[in-house]
């Protein structure tokens, strides 16, 4: 029941309506006994800085951040968090002591996927495909984790040099277009392939990244940040390969987890939020 002591949450964006957030945790909100409830808000791309103000004013407790607004949002942030800094991207905002905290749990979502399989990666060599705002989260959890080298594929070797050189001083990263015989080399030797363009996706999912499963040898992990389907036709060939795969589920959990977590100083029912999501994602299948 919803009354005047009710804490608001909340998630920008535009569009925003396709947001499952809202039903994830007003999910694990419920099952916590926690007195918040969780709505999408839509934002105008000209008003964030008054809407922002507006839902500080209003008493928010805090609230996610999605497209178009990840990055344009930072100014208005009072602080932020190291990888919020190093990504130079949020997704999650909190209010602490009257200041805008800019958190971006993207990474730690990320890393759950590999964490919940017990895979480790320090020492590994890995290939990150594609060079847009998911990559710069993996290639950052990659880098924070140890991994020994990341090559970037790219169409644009310029962009994917330019992401590259940001994360220059943290480790051996490199960017290598698609058509070098570099790339093909690199797959080959990699012990981890992260897929992070939206090729693939729901409902186009005939569509591949530029790789072939057969570059990539048998036991490399893969993991595709897609979760729509639950298998991609890249993530098939991979396992077909013999690889293990993961897909974006997890990832897409756990970094509403940590903002739950960093909202309320609790943590939430992880496998509740993952039926939740099964659900609605089942229920979605049925409309395309």
């Amino acid at each position: 029941m919803i009354t005047g002591k009710t804490r608001l949450l909340a998630v920008i964006g535009a569009p925003i309506a396709h947001s499952l957030s809202p039903i994830i945790q007003n999910a694990a909100l419920h099952a916590a006994g926690l007195d918040y409830v969780y709505a999408a808000l839509p934002v105008r791309a000209d008003a964030l800085a008054s809407a922002v103000r507006g839902l500080y004013d209003a008493g928010i407790a805090g609230f996610n951040v999605t497209i178009p607004f990840k990055t344009a949002i930072i100014p208005l942030m009072d602080a932020l968090s190291e990888d919020a800094r190093r990504i130079q991207a949020v997704n999650t905002v909190v209010v602490e002591d009257g200041r805008l905290v800019g958190h971006n749990t993207d990474v730690a979502g990320f890393l759950a996927g590999f964490a919940e399989r017990g895979i480790a990666l320090t020492g590994k060599n890995a290939v990150l495909i594609g060079a847009g705002g998911a990559a710069r989260a993996a290639l950052w959890g990659l880098l924070r984790s140890g991994v020994s080298s990341i090559a970037i594929g790219v169409r644009s070797v310029e962009k994917g040099a330019a992401l590259a050189a940001d994360f220059a001083t943290d480790g051996d990263v490199r960017a290598v277009s698609f058509d070098d015989a570099a790339w093909i080399a690199a797959c080959s030797d990699a012990d981890i392939v992260v897929q992070t363009t939206p090729l693939g996706m729901t409902p186009h999912t005939e569509e591949m990244p530029p790789v072939d499963a057969a570059m990539i040898k048998p036991s490399a992990v893969v993991y595709d940040l897609i979760y729509t389907p639950a298998e991609t036709r890249f993530l098939g060939e991979a396992r077909a390969r013999g690889c293990e795969t993961i897909n974006g589920e997890t990832m897409l959990v756990a970094q509403g987890a940590e903002a739950f977590h960093l909202w309320t100083g609790k943590r939430p029912d992880v496998e509740l939020m993952k039926r939740v999501l099964r659900e609605e994602l089942a229920r979605n299948t049925l409309r395309y």
